[in-house]
């Protein structure tokens, strides 16, 4: 997860990561729906029925091209947002929060139709949902959402895993 302004060193890095890895990735993107269903597998979740909320991610959906685009002609946004519980799994997520977050409860929006997520309080699950989500054809052509997939992949020990698997 992003969490300060880019520097020129940040783009350059991205583009090499781009260059190291784009031509061994295939197009695994998971569906907004396998977030929630992965999300309420491993987390207790309570779900959030506020307006104001789900309207947030109807408006970053519609505001981010990349996002937008992903939804067919014809359809719209379907937001869902949870909280994360602090049992269970979800304690390693509230013991593990950046300092930025501390003391905050961990907010997930999805949007089931584009697969767009956000989360809020958590860089750590934002980054787990990053490398369980993948990238779709056109994700593998943008140097900042490969390098980010591959940072989350390593976060969590997975790369090897899933270049070995493609490459």
């Amino acid at each position: 997860m992003l969490m300060q302004e880019a520097t020129p060193e940040m783009f350059e890095a991205r583009e090499v990561t781009w260059n190291e890895y784009k031509d061994r990735l295939n197009p695994n993107r998971k569906s907004g729906a396998e977030i929630v269903a992965y999300l309420s597998g491993k987390y207790l979740l309570s779900k959030i029925h506020d307006d104001e909320a789900l309207q947030v991610i109807i408006d970053n959906v519609l505001n981010n091209e990349p996002y937008a685009e992903k939804i067919s002609v014809g359809n719209t946004p379907s937001p869902v947002a949870f909280f994360v519980k602090n049992t269970g799994k979800g304690k390693i997520l509230f013991e593990n929060q950046d300092e930025v977050f501390k003391e905050n409860k961990i907010f997930v929006g999805v949007d089931l139709t584009s697969g767009f997520f956000c989360v809020e309080g958590s860089s750590m699950l934002w980054d787990e949902l990053c490398a369980f989500q993948g990238l779709d054809e056109k994700d593998i052509q943008n140097p900042y959402c490969v390098a980010e997939y591959i940072s989350c992949l390593r976060r969590f020990g997975l790369l090897d895993e899933i270049i070995d698997t493609v490459g």
